[in-house]
């Protein structure tokens, strides 16, 4: 992980050797979200689409000082009475995480609250710190979530465990939602470090065509947006790809391939 800023911020962004972190930097205020934070994030969010040496992002946060720790407390609510803003702003950044063309990671590195809930669902993987919380108090305030986050939520949770979250507003530990199969992986602080370099590497080390496209695919599939000859499409493009013959003369050799992204 990169030095983080010496002050409070804004969400920083680091980018080194094709994987890109952004860092929620609000470790007093339990790193809730801020309009001008959704804005930030929306920057980093083009920022890293737009940068093709990037194939990974990592979304985690600075936890340091706080008593327990804390990934992040939600959306700031005061920032609904603010012209343009709201869940509907809100619902922008988990959308535009959710299409990034990168593999994205949430490293969950402390309890999540509310809206932010969302944001880590948005994420393709997710690795989650024992011993942390998820709460959703959205209907405890008297609100109907947002559309996309209600669909992520209930293909991500299953019907079940979206109505034990909205119907309740109970918390849920980290082993239950590890056994509702949310996390690659569920660890301890110690081996944190590793686990998420284990995972990066492992992305890294894949295909970045056959990634990318396969990503697509499968959120298309999602959504419920399958469209059979696209996916053909793919399937040919990569095909006869520069990437798949290496990976073919790769397996045959017996040695590691070297991909170039095409």
């Amino acid at each position: 992980m990169p030095l983080l800023p010496a002050q409070p911020s804004a969400p920083a962004l680091h980018i080194e050797g094709g994987v890109a972190i952004i860092t929620l930097n609000r470790p007093a205020q339990r790193n809730r979200l801020e309009n001008g934070d959704l804005k930030t994030l929306l920057g980093h969010f083009e920022q890293v689409n737009q940068n093709a040496q990037v194939r990974v992002l990592v979304l985690t946060a600075n936890t340091e000082g706080q008593p327990k720790p804390v990934f992040c407390a939600g959306y700031d609510i005061s920032g609904f009475n603010e012209p343009g803003h709201g869940a509907t702003f809100f619902e922008e950044i988990p959308d535009a995480l959710a299409k990034l063309r990168p593999v994205t990671i949430c490293a969950l590195n402390g309890s999540v609250y509310g809206g932010a809930t969302d944001v880590v669902l948005a994420c393709d993987l997710r690795i989650g710190l024992q011993g942390i919380e998820w709460r959703m108090p959205a209907t405890a305030l008297g609100l109907h979530y947002y559309p996309s986050g209600l669909q992520r939520y209930v293909s991500r949770f299953g019907v079940a465990g979206t109505k034990r979250a909205f119907l309740t507003a109970r918390p849920f530990s980290a082993e239950q939602l590890n056994a509702m199969g949310l996390f690659e992986s569920l660890v301890t602080d110690a081996d944190w470090a590793s686990t998420l370099q284990v995972l990066v590497s492992d992305i890294l080390a894949l295909a970045p065509l056959a990634v990318q496209e396969t990503k697509k695919s499968i959120n298309e599939i999602a959504a419920g947006q399958m469209d059979t000859e696209r996916l053909r499409a793919r399937e040919h493009m990569t095909s006869d790809s520069v990437d798949f013959a290496e990976g073919r003369a790769a397996f045959v050799e017996r040695r590691k391939p070297v991909f170039v992204g095409r």
